[in-house]
């Protein structure tokens, strides 16, 4: 099968960090900003069919919005959610290179 327009509609973009690209190389994770309405068992079927690899664990993490100040005026940032996927052994995915 395809990854069809839901599929990159529930990957929104990687999270890049340090904490993130350590765990790439660690245990073979990665993460992304996913649709805040997404499940695991969505996020798995659009990771598996965009970049083709085999998903072994999905975990989700609902990321709270931040209040934010200048001056006497306060704002809030919108909260997001992310996932963090494991991919099975000898699956890699290319999408935190730099080049």
């Amino acid at each position: 099968m395809s990854a069809t327009y839901q599929d990159f509609n529930t990957l929104r973009q990687p999270v890049v960090t340090e904490k993130s690209y350590s765990a790439t190389g660690a245990s073979n994770q990665y993460t992304f900003r996913v649709d805040r309405v997404a499940t695991k068992v969505q996020i798995k079927r659009a990771v598996e069919e965009i970049f083709e690899v085999k998903v072994d664990k999905v975990q989700v993490i609902n990321m709270p919005g931040k209040e934010k100040r200048r001056g006497m005026h306060v704002g809030r940032r919108a909260g997001y959610r992310k996932a963090v996927v494991r991919l099975a052994e000898g699956h890699s995915l290319e999408v935190t290179e730099e080049g």
